[in-house]
């Protein structure tokens, strides 16, 4: 099993997890012309996929979504809230769009894909741990905190995707507007670089051996300060990389 990240931040988000038989991207929220591009990089067309996992219904999630239903028959997996979020919000075949629930394993290939809730403002947000013969990975991005249930669910991962939004001290200083400061530090907001090195420490003390740290803010962050801020947390040896905004990321291989 492979993933590797086309684009991640504000501005779009989307990923290739390959393995068990099957080739899934993870969000579609760049443009349907970018992802081509990316897959043909990687060897890959469009027909050659199998399906998408939507995290949930945000525009850089999900901005490519409406083309892809339109030019593929891809199935879309994500939660009830989400799909009927995304009905109301972009033109999407509704028939495209399969709805799963948390908690309940779904066979992709020769993969298990389990989703759970996260907490985000959205309808139904969900991340992702997938199982493989050699491992497992957990996709845990656009949250405000890391709930108990987040926790139990990615245990035992050997690799992860985590989000690393935000530096405190930058954020607070930072040019944003006193109401969008508090979204992000909020619950339902995304995750700072502090607490994603906790979330790392738990995974590493599971037996987690290599981290994405992704959906960096482009104001409120910089790779550097979040790689060492995680890596001061971690003991071992744990191979940290950092997705990019708007380029391929070296790949996690599991």
């Amino acid at each position: 099993m492979r993933y590797v990240s086309f684009a991640s931040g504000s501005s779009g988000n989307c990923g290739l997890l390959q393995g068990g038989g099957v080739s899934l991207l993870v969000d579609a929220g760049i443009s349907l012309k970018r992802i081509r591009g990316c897959l043909a990089d990687e060897g890959l067309e469009l027909g050659d996929l199998n399906g998408v996992l939507v995290t949930h219904e945000h525009s850089d999630h999900v901005a490519g979504l409406a083309m892809l239903s339109k030019y593929s028959d891809l199935p879309m997996y994500m939660s009830g809230g989400t799909a009927r979020a995304l009905l109301r919000q972009i033109n999407c075949r509704k028939e495209s769009l399969h709805m799963v629930e948390a908690g309940v394993p779904l066979s992709l290939g020769e993969l298990r894909v389990t989703c759970f809730e996260t907490s985000h403002d959205a309808a139904e947000p969900f991340g992702f741990r997938v199982d493989g013969e050699n491992g497992t990975l957990a996709i845990v991005t656009d949250l405000g905190y890391v709930s108990r249930s987040v926790r139990e669910a990615v245990e035992g991962c050997t690799a992860a995707v985590v989000e690393a939004n935000y530096d405190l001290d930058m954020l607070r200083c930072g040019p944003y507007p006193l109401n969008l400061k508090r979204r992000i530090q909020g619950n339902y907001g995304h995750l700072d670089n502090r607490d994603a090195a906790e979330l790392c420490a738990c995974l590493a003390e599971k037996g987690a051996k290599q981290l994405l740290l992704a959906h960096l803010s482009k104001e409120n962050n910089m790779p550097g300060l979040a790689r060492e801020t995680v890596s001061r947390r971690l003991c071992g040896e744990i191979r940290i990389r950092v997705a990019p905004r708007n380029e391929r990321s070296e790949e996690l291989e599991i």
